[in-house]
């Protein structure tokens, strides 16, 4: 079987106050929501910019005014689902207001959280935590590679 590639952006949007936006997925709908920078998968014909402004506009209603820089990227391994997924997250500005409209139904909030409670709501997902931590502690451009969602990683 073909191992999937799936290409993911992110963008870290932080508000006055220097906190991080945040979007809850529920997936399964099944009242497990897991919370995550706003972002998702790059569309066949679609750039990692368009992409990455659709989905913003999509999770938080928000409109990207510009991409800053590429942050980090970040490399999952999942050989369970003979997956490996690429995920770059990018710091961006933004205007409009708060207004979630996933056409998909997972995003059930979306809010700016303070570091600690970024760091709290990430726990238990190291491959979404360490990366925006470390970035938003002053660390720019690493790559990290993880052999699984749910376990230790290597930060070059």
């Amino acid at each position: 079987m073909m191992r999937r590639e799936i290409l993911v952006v992110a963008a870290i949007l932080m508000d006055r106050q220097g906190r991080v936006l945040l979007v809850g997925n529920d997936w399964g709908r099944k009242g497990l929501v897991r919370y995550t920078l706003p972002g998702g998968t790059v569309e066949p014909g679609e750039t990692v910019p368009e992409a990455l402004v659709r989905e913003v506009r999509e999770e938080t209603g928000l409109r990207v005014k510009a991409i800053e820089h590429l942050a980090y990227v970040i490399q999952v391994e999942d050989r369970r689902k003979n997956e490996r997924t690429l995920a770059l997250a990018f710091r961006a500005s933004y205007e409009g207001l708060l207004n979630p409209r996933d056409p998909d139904g997972h995003i059930v909030e979306a809010r700016f959280f303070t570091l600690e409670e970024v760091a709290q709501k990430l726990a238990g997902h190291r491959p979404l935590q360490e990366p925006l931590m470390d970035y938003l502690q002053g660390e720019r451009g690493r790559f990290y590679a993880y052999p699984g969602w749910g376990l230790e990683g290597v930060r070059v």
